[in-house]
């Protein structure tokens, strides 16, 4: 399959737009936001198939049983529905995919990251009235059911399996090699979830230097989120030198040194070198 590739500058803009206004209304739709982020990815990705993304949403919505009795009958309903019949889970492969990480690919594929399929899981469930959120574990994305004292997790990447509080711990344990915090179990807010995504798509790009063009779109839509890490505007310098814009990328540089210079005069300095270097290469 042909690799997804980003839509016209006129187009980006518009759906830039549209994800910022998004992401700073008083309550940020984690579907539409998801499906922006797949439409700057992929230019194939128009008006109408956004629409269709979310009717899909709908329909497999209206085909959850009405109001399962509790959390567990939930999340057993959701695995049923989706995980069983109709297939959507996740293999080791998906990784190497940026399909996995666009929402409306995900959906037509029924395979993706941990955390888009935790994405189709809480989007279905929540049109269906369940007590449905993301649960951000350490490098495995799941979703819960149910309030603090009656939580219920299940894993969307292994078909919805419901797990035990040993198969959740095994998950933390795996990635970090300690125990489970319970802070780890609190619902991940949708704004979070969006920038986890983002890191996902920047880390395929990383991998992959001849698609700097993902890196900087995946860069960019982060900046574009309330709150981020201010390190990413050092990140897009980098990636605007990389690409051979070697004034812009000099000019953010030298901004981004004069933050930092603020708390690390050292660090400044060696980010004001990499300034100079990037403006030498336009002799």
């Amino acid at each position: 399959m042909r690799p997804p590739y980003p839509p016209s500058p006129e187009r980006s803009a518009e759906l830039r737009r549209r994800f910022a206004e998004e992401a700073r209304s008083e309550r940020p739709d984690l579907s539409a936001l998801c499906l922006l982020v797949g439409a700057e990815a992929d230019r194939e990705l128009d008006e109408e198939g956004l629409d269709a993304a979310q009717v899909e949403l709908d329909r497999l919505a209206g085909l959850l049983p009405f109001r399962p009795a509790g959390p567990r009958a939930w999340a057993v309903a959701l695995r049923e529905l989706l995980g069983e019949r109709m297939g959507f889970h996740g293999a080791p492969g998906d990784y190497q995919r940026l399909e996995s990480s666009l929402l409306h690919q995900v959906l037509g594929r029924r395979r993706g990251l941990p955390i888009l399929l935790s994405v189709v899981w809480m989007e279905v469930a929540r049109r269906a009235g369940a007590p449905v959120y993301g649960v951000a574990l350490p490098g495995h994305f799941v979703v819960g059911f149910g309030p603090e004292e009656g939580q219920v997790l299940a894993d969307p990447f292994d078909g919805g399996r419901v797990l035990s509080g040993a198969d959740a711990e095994l998950l933390v344990a795996g990635a970090t090699g300690a125990g489970i915090d319970p802070a780890m179990l609190r619902p991940a807010d949708p704004l979070d979830v969006v920038l986890r995504i983002l890191n996902n798509v920047r880390a395929w790009a990383a991998a992959r230097p001849e698609r700097s063009d993902v890196a900087l779109w995946a860069v960019e839509l982060s900046l574009l989120l309330p709150a981020h890490p201010a390190r990413l505007r050092y990140e897009r310098a980098r990636l605007l030198v990389q690409r051979g814009e070697f004034l812009g990328g000099a000019l953010e540089l030298e901004a981004y040194a004069e933050v930092v210079a603020a708390v690390d005069e050292g660090a400044a300095e060696r980010v004001r070198g990499e300034a100079f270097a990037a403006r030498a290469m336009l002799n």
